[in-house]
């Protein structure tokens, strides 16, 4: 079946009755009863067994495990408390002391701080590249130490689309681990495991629940040994998903094509309106939107994704008093952290979400003191870009 169909028909266990509830059931409960002391202990040997303590387990986070282990075409999946509790606890289960890790140069604000503190307290090494160019994985490869290739599938903030299939085909070449955050393409713009990756990291908490009232992550992984591997640390770090937001994950997920469809076609809309201000008033100095012509990322947004993403970024002339001053003055947005709701929503990442990295740093990034990010909801694109214009001005 094609995803939209996929999307709508989420993964369900029928009732013993063999009757199918057409909603998946939320269970609250935090533990299970067994009849024998030898039937408990036999539950408790992996990840698939019968439930016993809904930190190992609990039927309405496997189904969305299995709901997302499907969308994005993988073996199997682990539901996370948050996106950073995906990112921190795949990291924590296959990262060593003396490990080399090869990680995109701009990369989530959050992924940055766990990889700076992995390299200050555990001695491993992170090694940057600018992920449009496939030597630079091969030159780095070649280190013996090298263990995690970390990429996004779209960056954010600045909307860079790495050189996916390319960077997944040194890795594998290499017998380098692939970890993928598709939070912001989501399963229906891209799914990284079919281009060679390991495992996809969600943010469940952004498009795939798309509501902003959601907080949880997600790693599906192309290969089941690979999870369960993964597995026992997420029940030893107690970053596992809660029934209640699992089912409201779920609860999104049928409409997230839809949704996506919207999203892709007003931040399309916005960006190239910006980009023809920036001809015209000089205000903006640059628009950074992957599907857009002449952007940097084009050809390998094509070569990767079916739509553009609803994550858009522009560059303000004013700089930092100017980025601080327009999202205080939008009206129909909202000044927020988050992304990836109906609702469109701004934040200044040099004082915010990217605060820790300096100067050089943020310019290594491509985040600019005058950078706007902007997550593109589902509103009017003309009430959407009215309110752009009037903050501009």
């Amino acid at each position: 079946m094609e995803l939209p169909t996929r999307a709508v028909h989420v993964f369900n266990e029928p009732f013993p009755t063999g009757s199918w509830p057409l909603s998946v059931p939320l269970v609250q409960s935090s533990a299970f009863a067994f009849d024998s002391a030898a039937e408990l202990a036999d539950a408790m040997a992996g990840p698939d067994g019968r439930y016993v303590y809904s930190r190992r387990g609990n039927p309405t986070v496997r189904a969305l495990e299995q709901t997302l282990a499907g969308l994005e075409g993988g073996a199997g999946a682990i539901a996370f408390a948050s996106g950073m509790g995906a990112v921190s606890g795949v990291l924590l289960a296959l990262l060593r002391p003396g490990d080399r890790v090869v990680a995109q140069r701009c990369l989530y604000g959050g992924t940055h701080s766990v990889l700076a503190d992995l390299a200050e307290r555990y001695g491993i090494e992170v090694v940057r590249i600018s992920g449009d160019d496939p030597a630079e994985l091969e030159a780095a490869a070649v280190h013996p130490a090298t263990r995690l290739l970390v990429l996004e599938t779209i960056a954010n903030p600045t909307g860079q689309v790495p050189d996916l299939p390319g960077l997944l085909a040194v890795a594998r070449a290499a017998g380098i681990t692939s970890l993928v955050d598709n939070s912001l393409a989501s399963p229906v713009l891209c799914r990284p495991l079919g281009l060679g990756a390991d495992i996809v990291v969600h943010s469940t908490t952004k498009y795939l629940s798309g509501h902003s009232d959601v907080l949880g992550g997600a790693a599906v992984f192309a290969d089941d040994e690979l999870r369960h591997r993964v597995w026992p640390r997420t029940v030893e770090l107690g970053a596992c998903a809660d029934p209640f937001a699992a089912w409201l994950t779920l609860r999104g997920i049928p409409t997230l094509p839809l949704r996506m469809r919207e999203h892709c076609a007003n931040a399309v809309s916005l960006a190239a309106a910006l980009s023809g201000r920036a001809e015209v008033r000089g205000d903006v100095t640059a628009v950074h939107y992957p599907w857009l012509a002449g952007h940097p990322s084009r050809e390998n947004a094509r070569k990767a994704l079916s739509g553009g993403g609803g994550l858009l970024s522009f560059e303000l002339a004013g700089g930092r008093e100017a980025g601080r001053a327009f999202v205080e003055r939008v009206r129909v947005a909202k000044l927020a952290l988050s992304l990836g709701g109906v609702e469109t929503l701004v934040t200044h990442p040099a004082s915010t979400s990217h605060r820790e990295l300096d100067g050089a740093a943020l310019a290594a990034a491509g985040i600019g003191a005058g950078l706007v990010r902007m997550s593109v909801g589902i509103e009017d694109v003309d009430d959407l870009w009215s309110d752009v214009e009037q903050a501009l001005g």
